[in-house]
């Protein structure tokens, strides 16, 4: 199970640690080093200034989201940083929801979801492969473009530049059930949100036809502390504002996933607090159980003690949201 760094996206600015916490995870043999994007600081400039000041680490975004970019536009983003890095990237996608993808990006979000992820990345998959110009008659994609709104002069194109690799990595960010499954068809990872070693039956169906060789990097918050109490309390904050607050009192799919996991009434009380303004109460409302599954927090005994459960899964990389050098050490040295 490799190790990798998860840095997130940016809060009010840019975090002076993350390219010293990427340096130490280099330094430690760390495998990769990962950023995000919601609706403020991109998921891909970070990672070139991040790539510039390293040599070997790998360079992924979980996720870079589909709204915000065309899916040529991405596989530009990925090849260019990819001959930049020498080979280093890693390229993780994700949809996101309805309240992010109409609010911010002001784009439709797809009545097909799981149609408009396997379109897009097809496209980048042959913009990568660079076989043949791109070309695409899908429902949400097409290439050249064919609106009535269009010149109808658009002509199929592939890239002027060769890319680096042809199989650069592209795993997606999915949560849903079949989601999953098609994920395990189109992708060469996936990216879970919440993973939990004690409940893997969970994923089981979904990931029942993953082929040899397929990743599973779930992001899991990391602290090495005496108090696990004090130490789970960014693991709520986290988990209240995704199931409270990042989607709809009717749709929101973070909501669904932890009902799914045995939670469900407790994620729709967490939900229900914080839609009502109650956000301090929606966090204690969060589950110490729920929290404490789904990260690694505690004494260096408890942390090994724990990952032992998460090593007989198939998870093939851990990514830890953990901005604590120490924290970074310890779990290099148990791995």
């Amino acid at each position: 199970m490799r190790l990798g760094l998860a840095l997130g996206y940016w809060g009010r600015g840019p975090s002076a640690d993350h390219v010293p916490l990427a340096l130490e995870a280099e330094r430690l043999g760390y495998d990769s080093v990962w950023t995000a994007e919601s609706w403020g600081s991109d998921a891909f400039t970070p990672l070139t200034w991040i790539a510039a000041q390293t040599s070997r680490i790998k360079l992924g975004t979980a996720v870079a989201q589909m709204a915000a970019r065309s899916p040529t536009t991405t596989a530009m983003h990925a090849l260019t940083l990819d001959h930049l890095s020498g080979g280093r990237v890693m390229l993780g996608l994700g949809l996101s929801g309805p309240q992010v993808v109409e609010g911010w990006y002001g784009r439709p979000f797809p009545k097909s979801p799981l149609t408009a992820t396997r379109e897009y990345v097809d496209v980048v998959r042959q913009v990568l492969r660079r076989a043949g110009p791109v070309e695409l008659d899908g429902r949400f994609h097409t290439h050249p473009y064919r609106g009535s709104d269009g010149t109808g002069l658009g002509k199929a194109l592939k890239p002027i530049t060769h890319p680096l690799r042809p199989d650069l990595p592209v795993l997606l960010g999915a949560e849903g059930p079949k989601n999953i499954a098609q994920t395990t068809r189109i992708a060469d990872g996936w990216l879970p949100l919440y993973w939990s070693p004690m409940r893997t039956a969970v994923y089981e169906a979904s990931l029942g036809a993953a082929p040899e060789g397929f990743l599973v990097a779930p992001m899991v918050r990391a602290k090495v502390c005496d108090d696990v109490a004090e130490g789970l309390l960014p693991v709520k904050a986290m988990l209240g504002f995704y199931i409270g607050g990042m989607g709809h009192a009717a749709r929101n799919f973070h909501a669904d996933l932890m009902g799914r996991m045995g939670f469900e009434e407790e994620a729709r009380r967490v939900q229900e607090l914080f839609l009502a303004g109650r956000r301090e109460e929606a966090v204690s409302a969060v589950p110490d159980a729920f929290a404490d599954e789904i990260s690694l927090i505690g004494p260096r005994e408890r942390i090994a003690e724990r990952l032992d459960l998460w090593r007989k899964g198939p998870i093939t990389d851990l990514l830890l949201l953990s901005p604590d050098p120490h924290t970074l050490r310890v779990l290099a040295d148990l791995n």
